[in-house]
């Protein structure tokens, strides 16, 4: 696969835009509320909630923070697994979609049939 490939099946693809769209919106949601109100509480799990499947096996790879450890650094570790668990989720996505479609093999499509001449 090249990187075009790549980046068609994890961004140009209906269904992977739609994918993105959504955890997209629902970053800004959780963003607008961590800034605005004053007790956001588990705004945040709702993003995750789009990226559940690797990220849980992520998180538990992961394991627990460290007792006494900054949560600056946490918090950004957790934005960046969500960032590529994300990714790749919408990569996998739009490889289903495409292979439905049966367009990752290669097979030439069929062509139109033309009129006979009689």
């Amino acid at each position: 696969m090249t990187a075009r490939t790549l980046v068609r099946l994890t961004f140009a693809n209906p269904a992977s835009a739609i994918y993105l769209g959504l955890v997209g919106v629902a970053v800004a949601v959780a963003t607008a509320v961590t800034l605005f109100a004053p007790d956001p509480g588990f705004i945040w799990v709702l993003p995750a909630l789009f990226a559940f499947p690797l990220f849980l096996f992520v998180s538990l790879v992961q394991g627990p923070p460290a007792p006494g450890s900054g949560s600056q650094l946490g918090m950004w570790l957790f934005l960046a697994e969500l960032v590529l668990c994300v990714l790749a989720q919408s990569l996998v996505l739009g490889t289903i979609v495409e292979a439905s479609r049966g367009r990752l093999r290669g097979r030439p499509r069929p062509a139109a049939a033309a009129p006979r001449a009689s």
